[in-house]
């Protein structure tokens, strides 16, 4: 008997796998946990029968929601990550030399020992020295924290349950208060071409608590319509501009200079439809 993974994207679209075994399965507090080995997409886990990572295409995810803002800052030596409980962008921050700390808040404490145990592929990072980890609401930890830091990552899921109080007002400003003269924030914002009001929305309300704010994409084939906005904001430095170059033995598979840059290269389409330029 066949065993398949489906996940409605939009009413009328659905992306289906076939699964070669259940890995885990959980209720946790907050949200339905499950991890499967698939025949295509690789290792994926998923929240709630949504595909939150999949071995198949997570780096090109991660490495565009970290890399951009973290090279778009001269020195970026404090970081804190909200949400990302897999690892993965906690796993690509500390590839910086420059970072001396790396703060990660999640929600759900089962989500970050789930992947400890079984997404070896996304959870080195947990391990490295520079990395605190701390289960918690996100919302609750900018809008009480004393500490400064060079970058913020939002690496959050959907605008839906306990993810959608990452999307407001309140979150953005508290974000730019806790943020260094100069920092960064980067935050994933949904598909551009499928959900556009959503994204713009979300783009909105970042612009709102930032001088500069700017769309950038990626392909996510995981992810519903397989194309991914993310928004980096910034109190100094053009996100558009590399800093820093990665030197040495770093490991990328997605990211580099180049595709940093032309990251920021929107169609006319999604410039009218999400950031409301060229009307």
């Amino acid at each position: 008997m066949e065993l398949w993974f489906t996940e409605e994207w939009l009413p009328g679209l659905k992306l289906s796998v076939r699964v070669k075994s259940i890995v885990f399965s959980k209720k946790t507090r907050f949200q339905e946990l499950a991890i499967y080995d698939t025949e295509q997409l690789g290792r994926i886990l998923t929240l709630d029968n949504v595909i939150q990572t999949a071995e198949k295409d997570e780096y090109i995810y991660h490495e565009s929601l970290v890399h951009v803002p973290l090279f778009a800052h001269p020195r970026p030596e404090n970081v804190l990550i909200i949400g990302g409980g897999d690892g993965g962008s906690l796993r690509e921050t500390v590839k910086h030399p420059e970072v001396k700390e790396a703060v990660l808040v999640d929600i759900d404490g089962d989500v970050i020992e789930a992947s400890k145990a079984y997404l070896p592929g996304w959870n080195k990072g947990f391990s490295d020295h520079r990395a605190r980890v701390i289960v918690g609401d996100g919302l609750a930890f900018v809008r009480e924290a004393q500490n400064q830091y060079d970058v913020v990552i939002v690496d959050s899921t959907d605008p839906v349950g306990s993810g959608e109080g990452l999307f407001t007002d309140e979150f953005y400003t508290s974000i730019a208060r806790v943020l260094r003269p100069g920092g960064l924030l980067a935050a994933q914002t949904e598909n551009p071409l499928i959900m556009p009001e959503i994204v713009r929305g979300i783009y909105r309300r970042i612009a709102g608590a930032f001088p500069v704010a700017k769309l950038y994409t990626a392909p996510v084939p995981t992810y519903p319509g397989g194309w991914w906005s993310f928004t980096c904001a910034s109190l100094g430095p053009d996100p558009e501009v590399p800093q820093r170059k990665p030197e040495g033995a770093w490991d990328l598979r997605y990211y580099s200079p180049e595709v940093h840059e032309r990251a920021f290269v929107l169609s006319p389409g999604i410039k009218r439809d999400v950031t409301q330029e060229g009307r």
